[in-house]
């Protein structure tokens, strides 16, 4: 989705994988694509933009059976529930998320994450795998059906239920492309279903 926010460093993860994209601002766009990536940026601006383009229902639509990567305020979007301040979301993963959890911009960091055995990372599982947290949200609880994929100081920062992918952070920032592996092979499975 190419509306507001780190696309463009999306997108050059996806070309350092050799993964064709097309940068989404429209529903008919949406059209073909294995998958869809909501980027960062500010929710509540992203929010307002995909009513006004109406891609709300569009892209729920398009999650109903493709594979949905949300970071940051991609995630937000993708909550079900979301603190402070409350707003509407798409609905797309049970999960609740508290907004700018981690502090302000300044406080922005770089953490290293626990990921679970199941968050398969290829033959670089041994590396650490950096989460770069910039006014980042925490998940506060997740659903039964919910996976946690890779925790920071103990609390879910990457969880997947069904063909939903979503991100506290920016793995997009980093130049380690294995979260956006994991997400292309999700498209893969899916495609091939």
């Amino acid at each position: 989705m190419a509306i507001q926010g780190d696309f463009q460093a999306h997108s050059q993860a996806l070309a350092r994988l050799d993964v064709p994209f097309r940068f989404v601002k429209k529903a008919s766009e949406l059209s073909g694509l294995a998958g869809l990536i909501l980027p960062g940026g500010e929710s509540t601006t992203c929010l307002k933009f995909l009513v006004e383009e109406e891609l709300f229902e569009p892209i729920r639509e398009f999650a109903a059976g493709h594979p949905v990567f949300g970071t940051c305020a991609g995630a937000i979007l993708m909550a079900d529930k979301v603190e402070n301040p409350s707003q509407a979301s798409l609905g797309l993963v049970r999960m609740t998320l508290r907004r700018n959890a981690y502090g302000r911009q300044l406080a922005s960091s770089i953490r290293i994450l626990d990921p679970e055995p199941e968050l398969d990372l290829g033959p670089e599982a041994g590396r650490a795998l950096e989460a770069v947290l910039i006014r980042a949200p925490v998940i506060l609880e997740v659903g039964p059906q919910v996976r946690v994929l890779a925790r920071t100081d103990g609390r879910p920062v990457l969880v997947r239920e069904g063909l939903r992918l979503a991100g506290t952070f920016h793995p997009e920032l980093t130049s380690d492309t294995r979260v956006h592996r994991y997400f292309c092979n999700m498209a893969l499975d899916s495609s091939a279903e």
